[in-house]
C-alpha cells in the first residue's frame, strides 16, 4: 500500500511572524534567519529555505496522544510558506536528501515499529509498514536531530 505525506498546517504558526524577538521568546520561539541550503526545512512546504529567507523555530506538538509516546520538537516554519502537496507515494525533495528515523503507530499512537532510512529508501519502509493493517500513521523525523519533519498515511 503506498503512503501520503501531509505538512504541517500553515494557520497555526502565521501569527508567530508578527511578533516581535521578546514575544516569540515568551512562545519558545525565535526569528532564524537561514545560513545554508539544505540546512533548514521548513515543515510546511517541505522543502529548504534559502539562504536569507527568515524562518521561526518553535517547539511543536507532533503526537498529542495521551500516550507514552506523547512528543514535540522544534520546527522551522518559513515565513509566507504554502503547503507542501506531494503526489501518492512522493517523498519531497527535502525529505529524500536527510537520513531520516522513521517510527510506525498505530490507531492508540502506540509505537508498533521503527527504523533509520536514508531519505530516497524511506518510501519502501513506508509502503510495507501500510501494508500492515495496525500501522495507522507514520512520523518522520531528521535522524541526526531528531525534529519531526512530517507525517505519513495510508494513501
Amino acid at each position: 500500500m503506498t503512503f501520503q505525506i501531509h505538512p504541517l498546517d500553515p494557520a497555526p504558526f502565521a501569527p508567530l511572524f508578527a511578533l516581535g524577538d521578546a514575544e516569540l521568546a515568551a512562545k519558545h520561539a525565535r526569528r532564524i534567519t537561514a545560513t545554508s541550503n539544505p540546512g533548514f526545512p521548513c515543515r510546511v512546504s517541505l522543502a529548504d529555505a534559502a539562504v536569507g529567507e527568515t524562518l521561526i523555530l518553535v517547539n511543536h506538538q507532533h503526537l498529542p496522544g495521551d500516550t507514552p509516546f506523547r512528543a514535540s520538537h522544534a520546527v522551522f516554519i518559513r515565513e509566507g510558506a504554502q503547503p507542501a502537496q506531494p503526489a501518492p507515494g512522493e517523498l519531497p525533495e527535502a525529505l529524500r536528501r536527510r537520513l531520516l528515523s522513521l517510527r510506525a503507530f498505530n490507531a492508540q499512537s502506540m509505537m508498533i515499529d521503527a527504523d533509520v532510512a536514508e531519505g530516497e529508501a524511506a518510501g519502501a519502509r513506508l509502503a510495507a509498514w501500510f501494508a500492515r493493517p495496525d500501522t495507522a500513521f507514520v512520523h518522520l523525523h531528521t535522524a541526526r536531530q531528531g525534529c519531526f519533519l512530517a507525517a505519513a498515511v495510508p494513501a
